[in-house]
C-alpha cells in the first residue's frame, strides 16, 4: 500500500482527526509527524502532501454537515422510558407474535419488531416482560431491560441528505452512549439506549 493510501487509512480510522480536518482545525505538519511515527514512515513530505490532499477532498463535506445540523434543528424528539428489547430465535410461531401484538396495541403501548437473518427483536414496554417470558420462554436469547426509546422525527429533507444517521451515531459515540437498538421508518429514526444514557443522548441531540 502506498503512502497516500496508508495516510488516508490512518485518518479514516480516527474519527477525531477526521472531524478536525473537515473543520480546518489541524496542524498538518504535526499530524504528518505523528503519522510517520505511528506507521514507521520516514517520508515526511509525502505524508504531508497526502494529508493536504485528503483535506481538500473533505472540504465539500462542511456544507453537508451544515445541512445535517439544520435538519436536526428542525426535528422533534419523543422519548419513552421503561422500555426493553427482547432478542429471540427466529423459529417462533407467527400466530404467537400476532397475539402479542394485539395485546400490546390494545393498550396503546410501544411495539417494534425487528426481523434479522436468525433472530427477532421485540422492543416494547417493560410491563410486558412476564407475558413474553410465558409465551416465548424457549425462544428467548437475551433480555435488555431498563432502556429508553428516543424517536427523532425529522423533516422530509432527511430523505435526500446523506450522512444524517452516520452523524447521529457519531454524536452518540463521541459521548460514550451505547446504542442498544436502532431502526428507521421514513422520516422517523428510533434509538434505544440505556436509561442512564438518556439525558446525555437528549443533550447531544439538542446541541
Amino acid at each position: 500500500m502506498n503512502i497516500t493510501k496508508l495516510t488516508e487509512k490512518y485518518i479514516c480510522e480516527r474519527p477525531s482527526i477526521r472531524d478536525c480536518i473537515r473543520k480546518g482545525l489541524v496542524n498538518y505538519s504535526a499530524l504528518s509527524r505523528q503519522i510517520g511515527h505511528d506507521l514507521g514512515i520516514k517520508k515526511f513530505d509525502a505524508i504531508l502532501i497526502a494529508c493536504r490532499r485528503y483535506a481538500a477532498k473533505k472540504k465539500g463535506e462542511a456544507g453537508q454537515e451544515k445541512a445535517i445540523i439544520n435538519i436536526l434543528k428542525n426535528s422533534k424528539i419523543e422519548i419513552k422510558d421503561r422500555i426493553m428489547a427482547v432478542v429471540m430465535e427466529k423459529g417462533l410461531y407467527h400466530n404467537s407474535l400476532i397475539d402479542l401484538e394485539k395485546e400490546i396495541k390494545k393498550k396503546r403501548e410501544t411495539l417494534h419488531i425487528i426481523e434479522g437473518a436468525n433472530t427477532v427483536t421485540i422492543i416494547t414496554g417493560s410491563e410486558f416482560l412476564e407475558t413474553i417470558k410465558k409465551q416465548f420462554s424457549r425462544e428467548i436469547i437475551k433480555i435488555n431491560n431498563g432502556l429508553t426509546q428516543i424517536i427523532v422525527k425529522s423533516p422530509q429533507e432527511i430523505e435526500e441528505t446523506p450522512g444524517v444517521i452516520a452523524y447521529l451515531y457519531s454524536v452518540f459515540g463521541d459521548r460514550g452512549i451505547n446504542i442498544v437498538e436502532s431502526m428507521s421508518c421514513w422520516t422517523d429514526t428510533l434509538f434505544v439506549v440505556n436509561e442512564k444514557d438518556a439525558a446525555k443522548a437528549l443533550e447531544a441531540l439538542k446541541q
